[in-house]
């Protein structure tokens, strides 16, 4: 089954775009079969590529976020995927004014092995390095996940 996943930070130019190249490239090493997307709550950064200095950190660990583009997340969203992954409380508080929240989870909640309850904004903290480590370890849960339930529904 084809999994549809969104990730969703807070200008959509940092956090949910690495997730979403994180995952993709995870995925795609384990053989899963996932639609994946992301997007900001906020309109500053419409249209532009991930940060400069995200890109960076991205692409020494080998991942590559340069064809990515910000965009708002929209209620359309909430039926177009089956799972919207947000990396803060504020972004699930955020999301609830956009549409269901039955459907939105916190991306630390798929790595079990953290006392982490958010993914920090780089763009606010400038730790880079440590976000994408993070968000590497959470992508891993969740793959996990998304495997297990892919296996359940066979």
């Amino acid at each position: 089954m084809n999994h549809r996943i969104l990730f969703v930070c807070l200008g959509n130019i940092c956090r949910s775009p690495t997730a979403e190249a994180v995952t993709r490239a995870k995925a795609a090493a384990r053989g899963l079969d996932l639609t994946l997307d992301s997007a900001g709550t906020g309109t500053w950064h419409l249209g532009k590529p991930p940060y400069g200095p995200m890109q960076t950190a991205a692409h020494a660990k080998g991942y590559d976020l340069s064809t990515l583009r910000a965009r708002q997340v929209s209620l359309a969203d909430f039926g177009a995927f089956d799972l919207i992954i947000a990396m803060d409380a504020e972004n699930m508080a955020d999301l609830a004014a956009f549409g269901p929240a039955d459907r939105v989870s916190l991306f630390t909640d798929f790595a079990p092995d953290t006392t982490a309850t958010h993914v920090p904004d780089p763009y606010f903290t400038r730790d880079f390095d440590g976000a994408l480590a993070l968000i590497e370890r959470c992508a891993d849960g969740l793959l996990d996940a998304v495997a297990a339930r892919s296996r359940h529904e066979l």
